[in-house]
């Protein structure tokens, strides 16, 4: 009886948020207009506010005539000089937190400003409004009967100087409010462990007998955990571990490639699957329809949204519109400017509106070639660089090669699996394979942690292409020409599969 209390109460509360949300949807533009000069005018006396005259600024028109677009490596100096102490850089407010990924083409790691209007006004903000739109959904659910199983970053926190930084999960654990860590599992201690085998073993002794209702966090991982959760009980599935599980909140990386492993796993016909799009820059999106693959864009989170047309799309150089401008069906290049100090940033995602009433879009890739079907967020840069490397190391010469994935199945883990066409071939595949892994590692940090103890990424799988592959496979495409190029990385396995079966020819 006292969880059916607890219950009624916390769903009363969240589905209060509902009228605000309701507001952005019937005043989209008004809103992101209001938001825009707000953030100038709170950030008008930092360093950068001076710099760019944000006094001066009445629009949307003074704003693009007075700020470029930014990049991370734009940012960088201020973002360490703030690291290091200093503030009034970017944002008035202390910034004591950075959320660490990895990603630029000149660092392993980056790292992302987080003031606390970012914490409790986007992040927090977006954590209960993902459940308030889950609860006017679903008004019969039984969420808070229960706890929600959430699993978080592969660190802790880690201190330097005045300032905090690790995942931005961890970073939200950190801060959670009182009633979120009490209706939570596992305990924040086992939470922020940052051994994952370690720390895998003690969620499942935490959480197994516990009466968990919704499961949170990335699918590759959490797919891990499921299937440990399986082999340590001996169930068939997990609903006889959690006969009361209702939903699974993921974001990312793309859920296609699991859903039938998480069907498989999770037998329930009405059971939900509800998507998140979020990033240590930002929440910028909510699923906030039952059995939807489109994302409510989220317009008062101290987010102001630009977009960059990609068939127009140039870098830094390129002409950004606002929300009252965009079409559907369009992909393209997002840019934010933010409550955490980031003004019109690139953050290389690329999306596509679905709907205009309200505004829903579809993640549709990045900016750059990119893999990222385990969160590894492998982009071009990092495997040019690392090829480089190992083809000096080996004396060997490549001439084409393209990447994709190797989906877990249940029993075997994640993988990248290479053909490659040589020019000079390697005296030893395996020692070659061996140091392109330590590379890509040593280059991305996000790579490093996914193939930490091959706990999702196992070793890359490499073919050697037989003489001309790739030339016959264009060939058979109908692409032979100079605009025509081999994919280089990609998050399906279609390439993979048509040159394994011309292999065979």
């Amino acid at each position: 009886m006292a969880f059916q209390i607890i219950n009624s109460i916390i769903s009363w509360f969240l589905k209060k948020r509902k009228h605000q949300i309701e507001l952005f949807l019937k005043y989209p533009i008004d809103v992101q207009n209001e938001l825009l000069l707000k953030l100038l005018h709170n950030a008008r006396n930092t360093k950068f506010g001076k710099e760019k005259g944000f006094s001066s600024i009445k629009n949307y028109q003074d704003f693009v005539s007075k700020v470029t677009i930014q990049k991370y490596e734009t940012f960088e100096p201020m973002i360490k000089r703030c690291r290091k102490g200093e503030q009034n850089l970017f944002w008035p407010t202390d910034i004591k937190w950075f959320a660490k990924s990895s990603g630029t083409t000149n660092a392993k790691s980056k790292f992302i400003p987080v003031s606390d209007e970012a914490l409790e006004y986007c992040h927090m903000k977006a954590g209960k409004d993902m459940l308030c739109l889950y609860i006017n959904n679903n008004p019969k659910t039984q969420l808070f009967t229960g706890k929600g199983l959430r699993l978080g970053g592969s660190s802790d926190v880690y201190k330097d100087n005045e300032s905090y930084f690790g995942d931005l999960s961890a970073i939200i654990i950190e801060n959670m409010p009182f009633w979120a860590d009490f209706s939570s599992s596992p305990s924040q201690e086992v939470a922020l462990m940052s051994e994952w085998e370690t720390k895998m073993e003690a969620i499942i002794d935490e959480t197994i007998n516990e009466n968990i209702t919704s499961l949170a966090g990335v699918p590759s991982w959490m797919l891990v955990l499921l299937n440990r959760i399986l082999e340590r009980t001996g169930k068939n599935n997990i609903l006889e571990v959690w006969p009361n599980l209702e939903v699974y909140f993921h974001g990312g990386v793309n859920f296609n490639p699991y859903r039938e492993q998480y069907k498989k796993i999770i037998p329930k016909a009405d059971f939900k699957y509800y998507e998140t799009y979020n990033a240590s820059e930002g929440f910028f999106a909510i699923q906030d329809q039952n059995d939807s693959n489109e994302l409510l864009l989220m317009l008062d989170y101290g987010i102001f949204y630009e977009f960059i047309p990609m068939s127009d799309y140039t870098g830094e150089s390129s002409k950004a519109i606002c929300i009252a401008d965009v079409e559907k069906n369009i992909d393209y290049a997002l840019i934010i400017t933010t409550n955490g100090g980031l003004w019109r940033y690139m953050i290389g995602d690329t999306i596509r509106f679905t709907s205009l009433e309200p505004y829903r879009i579809k993640i549709t890739g990045r900016t750059r070639h990119y893999i990222n079907v385990f969160g590894e967020e492998l982009n071009i840069e990092n495997v040019e660089d690392a090829l480089k490397l190992t083809c000096e190391k080996t004396d060997s010469i490549i001439k084409e090669y393209t990447v994709g994935p190797i989906f877990m199945d249940g029993k075997n883990k994640g993988g990248h699996e290479w053909f490659i066409e040589f020019e000079k071939e390697p005296e030893s595949l395996p020692y070659f394979t061996e140091i392109l892994d330590n590379a890509l590692k040593a280059i991305n940090s996000d790579y490093e942690a996914k193939r930490y103890k091959n706990m999702t990424l196992m070793l890359p799988k490499i073919h050697k292409a037989k003489d001309g592959l790739f030339y016959t496979w264009l060939k058979k495409k109908g692409k032979l020409g100079g605009q025509h190029k081999i994919p280089r990385l990609s998050n399906s396995r279609n390439f993979i599969e048509e040159l394994m079966e011309l292999s065979k020819s």
